[in-house]
């Protein structure tokens, strides 16, 4: 037995002879929730996972199904299987997908083994969102350019009407190129680990080079884009995934700001975490859309995004690119008045400050 294994049996309370030694070392080395009942369907023993789904109260079973099964078991003297749903402990919001299995220890005692299958499931529906979504996506742009390509084939003696149809042929390509890159950036990030390959960067020049790779597409539609921060504070991560989420918050700005505007990012740190905040004028985000826009396709103004080229999967990539450095990503917004999302990062010891002065490029018009 390993040394994790003797301290899990060093913690189980002490059970009933009808439960034999064998048995019970067996049981606490398993890490699914089990209990264990006698002939009588009363709890010999439980495991505090078992408890927190919810399964046993003050040592009875409480999830009918599963005394059934138990019944069934103890008068049949055979194992018996069922997955079940119950609901999330106590009065908890959802539901829990359960594998009960319930097995013959001795003449008695019964074994139940329970295994958590939600999360897995979720995982599951979430992959299969995602393939339809993809699907979805790509028919879009597809469609559009063998419809553009037939138009053109049909127009070949308008010259007016070619040029028209290939600068729309242009854009769908655009547009279709886009989806595929943040279908590939989200899909290495989800397998990723930055700390293999972190390097120590100065977080003003990272800004600095992402508000200098969306500041053509700003100006292009008049909105001036200010940074105010302190010079020398530093990170330790991936720079190209940090630097990947501040521009695509930039861009997520850009997209949703009138003309005339401004956009601010701001950069502020203390011993233990660097906020990066991306704050503009534009057209906000409703209260009911909060907690949504983080997820992959979704979009709070779809017509919008048409429009722009937006992909729907840019915050999602925020987010990603957060966890994956053990941060988080936070959004504040007020419709007609502008949104502000704010990166969470932590430092690290590697990452001191690296000068103390402060800088200030202007300031944002309220």
């Amino acid at each position: 037995m390993t040394a994790g294994q003797v301290n899990a049996l060093q913690g189980v309370p002490a059970m009933r002879s009808v439960l034999p030694d064998e048995a019970a070392r067996l049981l606490a080395a398993l890490p699914l929730a089990s209990v264990v009942v006698d002939l009588q369907g009363d709890v010999i023993r439980s495991t505090p996972r078992a408890e927190a789904l919810g399964i046993v109260r003050r040592d009875v079973v409480v999830v009918a199904e599963i005394a059934e099964l138990v019944t069934d078991s103890i008068r049949s003297l055979s194992v018996r299987e069922r997955q079940v749903r119950v609901r999330r402990p106590p009065l908890g919001k959802g539901m829990l997908d359960l594998r009960v299995l319930v097995v013959p220890l001795s003449a008695e005692a019964f074994a139940i083994l329970v295994e958590d299958l939600s999360d897995e499931r979720r995982v599951a529906a979430v992959r299969r969102d995602f393939v339809a979504n993809v699907s979805h996506e790509l028919k879009t742009p597809v469609g559009a350019m063998a419809l553009l390509a037939e138009a053109i084939l049909s127009a070949a003696d308008d010259e007016e009407a070619v040029r028209r149809f290939a600068e729309r042929m242009i854009t769908e390509s655009g547009r279709l190129s886009s989806l595929i890159n943040d279908i590939i950036d989200l899909s290495r990030l989800q397998g990723d680990d930055p700390l293999t390959h972190a390097e120590v960067f100065e977080v003003d020049l990272l800004i600095a080079q992402a508000t200098d790779e969306v500041r053509t597409v700003a100006l292009a539609r008049d909105i001036d884009i200010i940074t105010t921060g302190v010079p020398g504070v530093a990170l330790l991560g991936d720079r190209g995934q940090i630097l990947m989420a501040v521009r695509n918050l930039l861009m997520n700005a850009v997209t949703y700001s009138e003309s005339q505007t401004r956009i601010a990012v701001t950069a502020q740190a203390d011993d233990h975490v660097v906020e990066i905040g991306v704050k503009d004028q534009g057209i906000g985000i409703p209260a009911h859309d909060l907690d949504r826009v983080f997820e992959r396709f979704y979009r709070v103004d779809p017509a919008r995004s048409r429009i722009t080229g937006g992909t729907g999967l840019g915050l999602a990539i925020v987010k990603h690119v957060c966890e994956n450095h053990g941060g988080e990503v936070g959004v504040w917004s007020e419709v007609g008045v502008g949104s502000t999302f704010t990166l969470r990062l932590p430092r690290s010891a590697a990452a001191a400050p690296l000068s103390a002065a402060a800088f200030d490029e202007g300031e944002l018009v309220p």
